[in-house]
């Protein structure tokens, strides 16, 4: 449809929103910004956040662990609209913590705009993002890696296993539920970002760091233009639905029992 949502009127136009869809560069870099975004949450969110968990249950201090568990789940305490503008004056060239960080070490030839340049805004929101919510999967990793019987690690220390062999062997395994749940959120989450987008940068310059969502509420809310601004969501759609069934088939035939 073209649907003017403030005039009321709408008309049938078939597929030529999908039409426009396809030949629009701003939908295009969107949707690469989404995928580096997904990219780099899996390697984080994913991955880092179980190699951290691992480390962090295998200390022998209860004490410790609590408390290392507390600190790193304390960004995801904080709501992304407050983290993107905390990150917001971090960023910022003159006063802010970052380069004023790297002028203290010498390397002035490294700062910059980072929110104000196409090069680097859309690493720098994802950057951000990284780190508000990698507390929260290292703290469900960790209560995955929790019912994992003792006795498995204490039968692969007889038989002197190391640590990277027993992470690599039981761990990993037996955490494969979990980390299939992640990958479906994660991804989801990731062809979803909104708020860290629209506080830090609002898609900008120049349409560098607008990813799929943004860009929708721009068509939609920004142009009246909802019907475009609806194939937008119909493709935010497919791509989360395809991530989740595939992942659910890929678990489903890889249960962890024990």
């Amino acid at each position: 449809m073209k649907w003017d949502i403030y005039a009321g009127g709408s008309s049938f136009v078939g597929m030529a929103n999908y039409e426009k869809l396809a030949g629009d560069p701003v939908f295009w870099r969107a949707l690469l910004n989404n995928s580096a975004y997904a990219g780099v949450s899996l390697v984080c969110q994913v991955f880092g956040a179980l190699l951290l968990a691992a480390l962090v249950e295998g200390l022998r201090s209860e004490r410790w662990r609590r408390a290392l568990r507390a600190i790193y789940f304390v960004p995801s305490a904080i709501s992304l609209t407050v983290a993107g503008l905390l990150f917001y004056f971090i960023y910022e060239p003159e006063l802010g913590i970052l380069n004023a960080a790297l002028r203290g070490v010498g390397l002035d030839s490294l700062t910059q705009a980072w929110l104000g340049q196409e090069g680097t805004a859309i690493w720098a929101v994802i950057a951000m993002s990284q780190w508000q919510g990698f507390g929260y999967s290292t703290l469900l990793f960790a209560i995955a890696i929790q019912r994992i019987p003792q006795d498995l690690y204490d039968a692969a220390s007889l038989d002197g296993v190391g640590p990277v062999r027993r992470f690599l062997q039981v761990t990993v395994p037996l955490t494969r539920e979990m980390t299939g749940l992640m990958i479906i959120v994660t991804l989801s989450g990731a062809f979803q970002v909104f708020n860290e987008v629209m506080v830090m940068t609002s898609g900008g310059p120049n349409n560098s760091s607008q990813v799929l969502v943004s860009w929708l509420y721009r068509m939609g809310f920004g142009r009246n233009d909802f019907g475009y601004a609806a194939a937008i969501a119909t493709v935010i759609f497919v791509l989360t639905l395809g991530v989740a069934l595939l992942q659910l088939a890929i678990t489903r035939k890889r249960r962890v029992e024990w």
